[in-house]
């Protein structure tokens, strides 16, 4: 006697397969970005609103920018570097803890 599965469990009583388990995927296949590519995106991004205040306070020294514009985009580059610094920091600690780990 065989046995039919029924919403979504298998014969044995294990949830049934779903599509593309047991497949072999390469590195990028179907994956968002790397941890490296995220965390180099992050560092990108960080010089990038950097760059974007310099310019902001040149042209606000200039009378071609305005202050508000400038000091947003100053605001916009500190919380940018200030999460940076808080991912780091997650980051060291986690490192630590599994150093910390016995083998």
């Amino acid at each position: 006697m065989s046995t039919i599965p029924v919403g979504g469990v298998g014969s044995i009583g294990r949830p049934a397969a779903a599509p593309g388990i047991g497949k072999t995927q390469t590195p990028d296949e179907g994956l968002g970005p790397s941890f490296g590519e995220s965390l180099m995106s992050l560092v990108e991004n960080v010089d990038k609103t950097g760059s974007e205040a310099n310019v902001a306070v040149s042209n606000m020294l200039d009378k071609s920018g305005d202050v508000h514009d400038a000091m947003i985009a100053l605001q916009r580059a500190e919380m940018t570097l200030q999460l940076t610094v808080q991912i780091r920091n997650k980051l060291v600690q986690a490192y630590q803890e599994v150093m910390r780990m016995p083998v």
